[in-house]
């Protein structure tokens, strides 16, 4: 096939560097802030230093553009060859801080390792365990996804968990003008600029937070030009109820990988997936995770936002989309760019994401549209909702349990939901019948 800026929209053939380099581009701008901020979130809650704070930033932008690369160019089962871009899950963000804050952050790498491990080899026998997860499964999961995440959102606002200005007019200030800088360019920008708007909110609070002198820069100073990412920052321990605690919700990540190839197949390629695809990009899933363990990150999954950036533009070309993975890797090895990145306020990054978690909780509710509002469907959501977001909030009520039991769902609700909907999933009729 030959070279031609007509190959952005097939999945295969070469496009000149200098068309391909912008459209790569774009893929990696849609999700730049997604990617780094659960990195930043947890190391302001666990009381991590800048230094190795900006190393995590560094290491998270090479290990979303490898992971991506895998899934564009895959080794031997491991990566579906779909225009999938990867980066650091947002899912894992609750749990990881419970976990690093109790256990330490070797606790927590030892079990990100284990847990993809485990979700890389569910992968590989994909074909036994799919029709556990149907539609409606995976959209209760990814509503609980997005009432788990909103608490971090606010706290993030308020300027991060534990901070002496915390909910002080300053971080009320910043972050109302970062969310509202989003929701402007989401409501009138158009075309490209509009799934910027995320990243044009954070650029407004960040201006807006140096004039007020909010922004610490010391942590610039002294920092080489390149520098290699670090490999095992922190010392991997295994703790089982983290393990547990972390497989549990390795699954949920496994679902939403589902979702994103099932959404990017129909509606960028105009296909269904096949089910080897998607036993493919959860090996993606867990193996690379894994890889992101060594390196001090959390767990990386698919982005579904770059899913709607593909089905909006139309440029669904691994070359492309591929060379955007590069550049992220060849950021990775600048430190000045994550050193710089970790002096972004936590109230920037919460007027960020509290428009980005409730668009999780938007993607859940659209989710269950397409799955039927039956009886049988709405017993397995409220129910499981009710459970899971409800018992967590009451942690007490669990310390009749084990410490296993406790650590993996007292303050866990989308391991509580997730566990819920598949068991009632597999015992109700198929067919409910109001009398």
């Amino acid at each position: 096939m030959k070279n031609s800026i007509e190959n952005l929209y097939q999945l295969d053939g070469r496009v000149p560097l200098g068309k391909a380099l912008p459209f790569g581009l774009q893929h990696v701008l849609a999700m730049f802030v997604s990617n780094i901020t659960p990195i930043m979130i947890l190391a302001a809650a666990v009381g991590l230093d800048s230094a190795v704070s900006a190393a995590l930033v560094q290491n998270c932008m090479v290990i979303a553009g490898i992971g991506t690369l895998v899934q564009l160019f895959p080794v031997w089962r491991v990566g579906s060859r779909l225009p999938i871009v990867m980066g650091i899950s947002f899912t894992f963000l609750s749990l990881a801080i419970g976990i690093a804050g109790t256990y330490g952050m070797g606790t927590l790498i030892g079990a990100v390792i284990i847990g993809g491990l485990v979700e890389g080899l569910l992968g590989l026998f994909v074909k036994y365990w799919i029709k556990l997860i149907p539609h409606v499964v995976s959209a209760t999961v990814v509503t609980a996804i997005g009432f788990s995440l909103l608490p971090i959102g606010a706290n993030s606002f308020a300027g991060g968990m534990g901070a002496p200005d915390f909910g002080s007019m300053s971080n009320w200030i910043v972050g109302s003008v970062t969310l509202l800088a989003c929701l402007l360019c989401q409501v009138f920008a158009k075309g490209f600029l509009r799934s910027l708007s995320v990243l044009v909110g954070l650029v407004v609070g960040y201006v807006l937070a140096c004039f007020m002198g909010m922004v610490n820069f010391d942590s610039l100073s002294g920092q080489s030009i390149i520098a290699l990412p670090r490999l095992l920052p922190f010392t991997p321990e295994f703790n089982i109820g983290a393990i547990l605690s972390v497989v549990a919700v390795y699954l949920v990540s496994a679902t939403e990988t589902i979702g994103d190839t099932s959404a990017l197949c129909n509606s960028a390629l105009k296909r269904d997936p096949e089910t080897k695809e998607m036993g493919s990009a959860i090996c993606c899933d867990g193996f690379v995770s894994s890889v992101s363990g060594l390196f001090g990150c959390t767990p990386i999954t698919s982005f579904s936002q770059n899913v709607g950036l593909a089905a909006i533009s139309g440029v669904v070309n691994r070359f492309t989309i591929g060379v955007g993975a590069v550049v992220m890797i060849i950021g990775g090895v600048f430190p000045v760019i994550g050193a710089a990145l970790t002096t972004i306020p936590q109230a920037v990054l919460g007027g960020c994401t509290i428009m980005m978690f409730g668009s999780i909780l938007f993607a859940g509710f659209g989710m269950m549209s397409r799955a039927g509002f039956s009886q049988r469907n709405m017993v397995i959501v409220s129910l499981s909702l009710s459970v899971g977001l409800g018992f967590t909030q009451a942690t007490g009520m669990f310390a009749i349990f084990p410490e296993i039991v406790r650590t993996v769902f007292a303050e866990n609700c989308v391991a509580v939901v997730f566990l819920l909907a598949v068991i009632l999933n597999i015992v109700l009729p198929k067919k409910m019948v109001i009398e």
